[in-house]
């Protein structure tokens, strides 16, 4: 499995962006079975779960810190994953990684697939 991700970039407080992740080596039907999500890490600072969504969109979890600004989302049929960034704030600067894992969809668990990573920064 192969996870890419892009809209990363700068933006000044307040700001949108729209992330989103392609997914290969996928079949359409076996990426609509996998857990998806969207993780963040600042420098310093440990890995953080943002957003997750479960592999027919039927349920999703946010943190705390980016509730009613995030929205993460999901298109099985392009094999893609999307986090929508609203009213960002220069706390929400950090590397924005996407990941899948098969099976229960839930915090705490391991994900079994990493994409590289794209950098988000939001200036005050």
């Amino acid at each position: 499995v192969q996870l890419v991700e892009s809209g990363g970039g700068s933006v000044q407080a307040g700001g949108s962006l729209r992330l989103s992740c392609a997914a290969s080596i996928y079949t359409a039907s076996t990426y609509s079975s996998d857990c998806m999500g969207w993780f963040r890490q600042a420098p310093g600072m440990e890995r953080e779960c943002v957003a997750l969504i479960s592999s027919s969109a039927y349920w999703t979890y946010y943190a705390d810190s980016v509730k009613g600004r995030f929205t993460i989302s999901r298109d099985n049929a392009k094999k893609s994953l999307y986090l929508q960034m609203n009213s960002l704030k220069p706390e929400d600067t950090a590397m924005y990684y996407c990941a899948a894992r098969r099976g229960v969809c839930v915090t705490g668990v391991d994900f079994t697939s990493w994409g590289q990573g794209t950098q988000v920064t939001v200036s005050s």
